[in-house]
Formats: C-alpha cells, structure tokens, sequence
C-alpha cells in the first residue's frame, strides 16, 4: 500500500487558473453523500476555503451537484443543468464507491459518457477524485488497486485527466498515526470532520503542485478530445418533453418544489394509471422522486414482454426525495421506438404508497 500513488498529475489544471487569474472560479462537485454540500464538514467545505484564501482577488462561485446514494448513471443526465449550463471551469468527479457495484460495463459506459460530456467544452477541467470503501481494502493492502478505481484510471489516462486518491490518502495518515480509524470513518463509510479534512487536504495538496507547476511550464496546447474508448458511451443523451408523453387516468405536471436536483415532475399517485411516448434513440431511463412512498410499475417496449419494476427500498430510504435512475434499456437497435407503463402497487411490506413522481424521461443515443 505504500507504493501505490496518491497523485496522478497528467495535465495542468490551465482553465482553472486562467479562470481565477481572470478573477471568477467556479468550481463543480458531483458524486455521492461523502461529496454531498449539504453535510457543511465534507470534504468540498475545506476545498473551496482554501481556494477563496490563496487567491482573495477572485470571487469563488461553488456548484455542488453531489446526491447521497447515486452514481454516474444519474449524473449523466443531470450533468448539463447542474454543472455545464452553470459555467463550471473546474469539476471534481467523485464515484468510485457509489458505482462500486455496477457491472464494469456499464460503469464504464456511464462514467465515459458524463467525461465526454464534461470535456466537450474545451475550457473545462477534471479531476477525478476517489473515495474508500472497506470492500476496497484487502486489495489496496497487498498494493492492488479496486477495480472501480483501476477503470477510472483507464478513462483518466485515455482523456489525460488528473486524479487524487483521497481514501489512500487517509489508510497512509492512520499508518503514520496522525488520524485514528474511527476519526476518518465513525459510521464506516462517511468521513467525519477529520475524515473529510484528511480528503480535503489531498486535494489541496494536488492544486498547491499542479499550480506551482502550470506557473513554471506555461499553458499547455488545448485539449482535443480522443477517440472513446467504449461505442457504448452514455456520451449522447435527449429528453423526452412531458408535453409529448400520452397519458391515461389522473396525471399532472408538478413544479417540482420539494427537491432542488428536480425542475418538474410527471405525478400521478393512482394504481392503474398509464403512459406511452415514442422516442429515437438505443436507450431509455426514467428518473423518479424515490422513496418508500414510490409506486412500483411495469413496462413494455415495442409491443413486447411486460417488465415489473421490483426496486430496492433501504431501511434508510426516506419516503421520498431520493433522485434515482431507473434504466428500462441501454441496448435497443438504434432507432424509433415506443414505451408504455403502468403504476402498480409494490406489494411487499417496505412499499407504504403508490406515488408515480417522473423527474426526466432520457434517451441514449449513439
């Protein structure tokens, strides 16, 4: 564990000092709850005050689109209204545990596509940052690396994005002895505020080098973006307008004021109820308002099988307000296609409602 590195350092963060040279840095956040704004004492907190006091003359513009309990699958569809269209010069992108136990596949399809998405403006810059798991410990103990890490390292160094293993960062304190276990992680998996401070400290650490470096080296040339390295890339997504969806039985249209990551919701809380839309494209999810109050339903693509929905409910699952991807399919022929549903009853003990609460209705395309 000792040799492995906590730092990558591929490419200079040039747009970030540019930005604060030219006096307004907005720096973005997205990943799950250890990166979340909301809890004040996360690792983010220490970031951005390290950022508004080495460069006092720049006014700091903070953009925290972290959500406990997601993934990348979400971010791709929430990535051009909670940090691009916000004028992010900067991102740091934190899943390596929360997509911990997606299929490699798809993590790295998910995770590629919201990289694209981030790069395709040029004058933007990533940075990869990981997290710990304890199911990521025996390997890092032996010098391996997890394999939810080792894939973002592939996509990092494919796309020259630099990244900061915060949670190595915080096994190498307590093995010098400067923080104890239950001071990083009292509840085993979210820092406290030492924790968070050990994780923030990587970071900044990071920044201190690499503006030390981009002062000596000069600006770089500007990034091209290269081949993906999966076809399959969650890079190309639409929406479907509510106003094109067909409805039967009591829907509505809601402002959606009970959630900030949710501009409108499609509502319905009657059993029975049903929808259809046509879309173009080789995959389709729905994001849902979920919780322990959420309705079940089934669906059917192009005439064919009824699917039911039989989602998971934590016992620490609120009863709403959980932003959530469900994802009906990602490996349709490219082309026309219609999607029908209908609400059902859940049926088991941890479903307690019927509310139907469609927060987006996206679609992959090649």
């Amino acid at each position: 564990m000792r040799t492995l590195p906590v730092y990558q350092y591929r490419r200079s963060l040039d747009q970030t000092w540019k930005a604060l040279e030219n006096g307004k840095l907005t720096v973005g956040f997205i990943g799950g709850s250890i990166t979340d704004g909301r809890p004040r004492n996360n690792w983010p907190e220490p970031v951005v005050a390290w950022f508004a006091e080495t460069f006092p003359h720049a006014r700091i513009h903070v953009e925290n689109a972290a959500i406990g309990a997601t993934g990348s699958e979400l971010a791709v569809f929430r990535a051009e209204r909670d940090l691009i269209d916000r004028g992010c010069d900067l991102v740091f992108v934190d899943y390596a545990v929360n997509d911990l136990y997606a299929t490699p596949e798809r993590r790295m399809n998910t995770r590629e596509g919201l990289l694209r998405k981030l790069l395709a403006d040029a004058k933007r810059d990533v940075v990869f940052v990981y997290t710990f798991h304890i199911d990521m410990y025996e390997k890092m103990e032996h010098g391996g690396i997890p394999d939810s890490i080792a894939e973002f390292e592939q996509l990092a160094a494919h796309y020259e994005a630099g990244s900061v293993w915060m949670g190595l960062h915080a096994v190498k304190e307590i093995a010098a002895g400067r923080m104890r276990w239950e001071e990083w992680l009292p509840d085993g998996l979210h820092p406290g505020s030492r924790g968070s401070l050990s994780y923030a400290q990587s970071v900044i650490a990071y920044l201190e080098t690499d503006s030390k470096h981009s002062a000596s080296a000069g600006r770089q040339a500007e990034r091209t973006m290269p081949e993906p390295l999966s076809s399959r890339h969650w890079g190309a997504t639409a929406f479907v307008p509510f106003e094109n969806v067909r409805t039967e039985g009591p829907w509505a249209v809601r402002r959606w004021l009970d959630y900030e990551w949710i501009d409108r919701v499609l509502e319905t809380a009657a059993v029975g109820a049903k929808l259809a839309f046509d879309f173009e494209g080789r995959g389709v999810a729905l994001g849902f308002d979920f919780g322990q109050s959420s309705a079940e339903f089934r669906y059917r693509l192009d005439d064919g099988e009824w699917v039911a929905s039989n989602r998971k409910r934590e016992t620490w699952l609120p009863m709403d307000g959980l932003f959530s991807n469900y994802l009906i399919s990602d490996e349709l022929e490219n082309g026309k296609h219609t999607l029908e549903l209908e609400v059902v009853h859940g049926q088991t003990p941890d479903c307690k409602g019927t509310n139907c609460r469609i927060g987006y209705i996206g679609i992959l395309r090649s």
